[in-house]
């Protein structure tokens, strides 16, 4: 939303009513965006028989802290969880409208909608709605190089177990914590296997 506005003041009139010479700066415009950064950090890693979701708990603005406990992982089905952060009313919002369409399948079906097929709803109403994204990765570098074996020689490149991707998720948050002001507090892990989602708190820095 934008407007121009001219300030005037009493002592630009004359007793007459005629305007007196005044200096004129020029029309003023002012800028009015709905939508803020609520910072944040998500992480997904995938191994052979698992998957992990993982975010931090901070939700803020600016210099200013709103809350302390609003993790940034969301659990669609058993079997399925969804990671994001920006906007926090843009996650929300996303939110409710995966799980509207979530009931509204099972209905339908008398079945939960599989990984796959979320998957490919998700990206049918990000697509709908897509606007310009901006994305800041500290991990990517650290992540490349303790999964993806990059810059590293003579070493025996291990599948990745559940134990060694939990604790690389620890330490990348725990580093993330340290250089971004917009992460921290708290560490929530959610973890996907066969039987199903397990979570785990981890405590950050909370300042």
């Amino acid at each position: 939303f934008q407007f121009v506005a001219t300030m005037y003041s009493a002592h630009s009139f004359e007793d007459n009513g005629k305007m007196r010479d005044y200096h004129y700066t020029g029309p003023v415009e002012h800028k009015f965006s709905p939508y803020a950064f609520n910072g944040g950090t998500v992480l997904a890693v995938a191994g052979e028989d698992f998957a992990i979701v993982a975010s931090d708990t901070r939700l803020s603005e600016g210099y200013s802290i709103h809350s302390r406990d609003s993790p940034k992982c969301y659990k669609l089905t058993d079997r399925t969880v969804i990671g994001c952060s920006g906007f926090h009313g843009d996650c929300l919002t996303l939110t409710k409208i995966i799980d509207a369409r979530l009931k509204m399948y099972k209905h339908a079906n008398n079945k939960t909608m599989t990984s796959g097929a979320i998957a490919a709803m998700l990206s049918t109403i990000l697509y709908g709605r897509r606007r310009l994204l901006m994305a800041i990765n500290f991990h990517q570098p650290l992540l490349d190089n303790q999964i993806g074996f990059k810059n590293m020689e003579n070493v025996e490149q291990l599948p990745l177990t559940l134990e060694k991707a939990v604790q690389l998720v620890k330490d990348v948050f725990i580093s993330a914590a340290e250089r971004d002001v917009y992460t921290g507090d708290a560490l929530k892990i959610c973890i996907i296997t066969k039987e199903g989602i397990r979570e785990e708190m981890v405590p950050l820095r909370k300042d």
